[in-house]
């Protein structure tokens, strides 16, 4: 069971920091994003099988919200390469612990329910990978026009496995423009969780035929160690170098609902409002106005009057506001802001 909990999470800024990203906010419940996840896990495996893929800077922080779990937990990517490189990684070292391992690779930002279907879909997926050899996605019915996610394209229908159905992938899509997205709505097409679970060792053999360049470098990590391989191995993401390569790839569909807390935005459909729409996280408040997502923490009150669709964000000594349309801009505009210092 890995976690990939690596990432800054720009669109949350200012309350996600290199130091604290939003992997440590309570985005999705009262808890940090990451112990949400970690729970999701434990009702997969048991604590020993559970391994979280990230910086060395992050350990510490994870550590102190995850009392529970050991150091052996912590598999530390000496620095950021993609999820290609460092799910290679992974792979190449539960391969050297059981060459039949089965990997179920979990975000550390994702929000879902129940955690009986989860339960019931990923044990489907753990199946088919076990039984046909394929590298799995789960994959989610949707439920909206959304241009923010990847969308698969199902074909072929697996034999049965469990009680969540699969198919052979017919083909992946990136973010789609909003007409292409309805219509992948109609179609029938499924949201990309990136939820993947696969063989550790078809990983790797998958690896050898479409990503040799990070495949070539995997003995260095027996040879020389971690920082040897991260630092040689090209930044490249699982999706485009393997999961659109192959011809071993299938997905399940999910029997749980679904959402990627990607921005602020995302909390207008992951938390609950008030009568006039709005979503106020920590002290604060809105007075005659709609529609409004404000998070607060830290010292001092934020109060809205008369002001509709806003994000509003105090943290520290930071206040960000901005209009909810323009929430997806975030990380284009600190880039430019970092420019510009």
């Amino acid at each position: 069971m890995t976690i990939l909990a690596g990432g800054i999470g720009s669109r949350f800024w200012p309350a996600s920091t290199p130091a604290r990203p939003k992997q440590l906010l309570p985005l999705g419940s009262t808890e940090p994003l990451i112990v949400d996840t970690v729970r999701r896990a434990r009702a997969l495996a048991p604590d020993e099988r559970i391994r979280i893929l990230a910086g060395a800077h992050l350990a510490g922080p994870f550590q102190s919200v995850l009392p529970g779990l050991s150091d052996e937990s912590f598999w530390i990517e000496p620095r950021a390469r993609g999820t290609a490189p460092v799910l290679a990684w992974a792979a190449w070292k539960l391969a050297q612990i059981d060459p039949e391992a089965v990997m179920v690779s979990l975000h550390a930002d994702h929000l879902l329910d129940p955690i009986e279907g989860f339960v019931e879909t990923v044990a489907s997926a753990v199946e088919f990978a076990r039984r046909d050899e394929l590298l799995l996605s789960i994959g989610v019915p949707p439920d909206r026009i959304e241009t923010g996610y990847g969308h698969i394209e199902a074909g072929a229908k697996l034999e049965p496995a469990g009680a969540a159905g699969g198919f052979r992938v017919k083909a992946f899509h990136e973010k789609p423009d909003a007409d292409t997205a309805r219509r992948y709505v109609d179609e029938g097409y499924l949201w990309n969780t990136g939820i993947f679970i696969w063989k550790a060792s078809v990983l790797l053999t998958e690896l050898d035929r479409h990503a040799p360049e990070i495949s070539a470098l995997l003995p260095v990590i027996g040879e020389e160690g971690d920082e040897a391989f991260f630092e040689r191995v090209p930044v490249s993401v699982i999706d485009r170098a393997v999961m659109e390569r192959s011809d071993r790839v299938g997905v399940v569909q999910a029997t749980f609902t679904w959402d990627d807390v990607g921005s602020w935005e995302a909390l207008a459909r992951t938390r609950s409002n008030d009568e006039s729409g709005n979503v106020v996280l920590g002290d604060a408040g809105v007075v005659d106005g709609q529609n409004n997502i404000v998070y607060q923490e830290g010292s001092g009150r934020v109060v809205l009057l008369g002001t509709d669709d806003l994000v509003v964000v105090q943290t520290g000594d930071t206040t960000m506001v901005l209009p909810r349309s323009r929430a997806p801009e975030i990380k284009k505009q600190l880039e430019r802001m970092e420019e510009d210092s």
